[in-house]
């Protein structure tokens, strides 16, 4: 019987295992970067897998993989599933990856029972969801869902001045496709946690209802820059002066439209940077979150204000650069149900999540009927080498995602 079918949990173990050979870390985790030698081997090992196990693979200009399990009526519009192969530099084996792979053990596990669905299903691979090398993230998505512009994305440079297109046709993987979404019937992403609620309270599956939304900047200050030891510190134009109020009062903002609310400056540069000069400049990147729009765009116009409050009162510039705006998601109703009753049909405890992170599904969702599954990670703990999740929680996810699949394709 269908409701009996359960994927392969050791399979699906093995081949996260073997994905993760390419861009080993020392310290077991995975640098697997967009476009460098190491993603075109984990997309060349994805490929192969596929086409193993009968599927149809093609990619579009933007590199994105499709590998399409035809149905009885391949007219109709497909289920589509899948995440990214990208990761952090000193990225985890599950970020991601899990998505994907979860995905191809779910086509192998259909193949292996003979199962026929009426509508294709498909696995995808987004490019660059991760936005290290080349940001901003989730490129490939943001493109597809006609979010981004193909050809500004294609001129992003990364820190060594090469271009993302050039890139992806140095790989290999710059199709002739256009990057433009088609009729899908509905979009699922199963994903780790990357955080440590679930493991916290117990619960095996997240049934994701939205993403959060986040707002990055870079923050510009502008100062003088004299000898650290001559200066009086009440005649400076230091930027740091400015800056620490303006990151306190950041704080403060996660704090008062709390527990949701996120804070984090990622990277600091002080220019020239010099041990004993007083900076000539600060570039800070800030990065603010909140699951609702209002209290979100409440805290885009504190921070700004005191941006320029801070730095007028001390003689320094200021310039906010907002690089990226990731609004505020709601996942379809119906998908949502689905993985619900699937997760309820199952046996597994779950709870009701919105995610704290950005994934592709983000901008899926704008053109797709889409929602996501989550499953524990050890300690909440992603984008790291340590990242860790068990074996039967990534193989319950797996099978919500199966069942949840087949809801829609049958």
């Amino acid at each position: 019987m269908i409701s009996e079918l359960r994927i392969n949990g050791e399979r699906l173990w093995d081949t996260l295992d073997e994905m993760a050979a390419h861009g080993l870390t020392d310290k077991g985790g995975s640098n697997r970067q967009a476009l460098t030698d190491e993603d075109k081997a984990g997309r060349d090992l994805f490929i192969s897998w596929c086409e193993a196990a009968g599927c149809q693979v093609r990619f579009d200009e933007m590199g994105n993989i499709f590998a399409r399990r035809p149905g009885v009526n391949n007219e109709l519009p497909p289920v589509i599933t899948g995440s990214h192969l990208d990761t952090q530099p000193t990225g985890g084996r599950f970020d991601g990856v899990y998505g994907v792979l979860a995905g191809l053990e779910v086509i192998r596990t259909l193949e292996d029972a003979g199962v026929e669905t009426e509508a294709p299903v498909e696995v995808v691979v987004w490019t660059n969801e991760e936005g290290v090398r080349f940001p901003p993230a989730m490129m490939g998505s943001g493109v597809w869902a006609g979010v981004m512009d193909r050809d500004k994305i294609y001129d992003t440079q990364d820190k060594a001045g090469k271009r993302f297109e050039d890139e992806l046709i140095r790989i290999g993987y710059r199709g002739d496709i256009p990057a433009i979404a088609s009729p899908i019937k509905a979009a699922f992403e199963v994903h780790i946690e990357q955080g440590p609620i679930l493991e916290a309270e117990g619960k095996t599956i997240g049934v994701l209802t939205g993403v959060q939304g986040v707002r990055w900047y870079d923050l510009i200050i502008g100062g003088e820059p004299s000898h650290a030891g001559p200066t009086p510190m009440e005649s400076r134009k230091d930027p740091f002066m400015g800056a620490l109020p303006i990151l306190q009062a950041c704080y403060e903002l996660a704090e008062k439209y709390g527990p949701d609310g996120r804070v984090t400056f990622g990277d600091i540069q002080a220019q020239p940077g010099s041990r004993n000069t007083v900076p000539e400049r600060l570039i800070i990147n800030v990065d603010l979150r909140h699951p609702d729009a209002d209290i979100l765009d409440k805290m885009d116009a504190i921070f700004r204000a005191k941006v320029i409050s801070e730095c007028d009162s001390r003689g320094l510039t200021s310039k906010v650069n907002e690089l990226w705006h990731m609004p505020v998601t709601k996942f379809d109703g119906e998908c949502i149900n689905t993985v619900r009753s699937v997760t309820e049909q199952l046996g597994y405890s779950y709870k009701e999540m919105v995610s704290g992170a950005g994934h592709d599904s983000l901008y899926v969702a704008k053109v797709v009927p889409t929602s996501m599954i989550f499953v524990p990670c050890e300690n909440g703990i992603s984008h790291n080498e340590k990242e860790n999740a068990d074996i039967n929680d990534l193989a319950a996810g797996c099978n919500v995602l199966l069942h949840s699949i087949l809801d829609m394709a049958l």
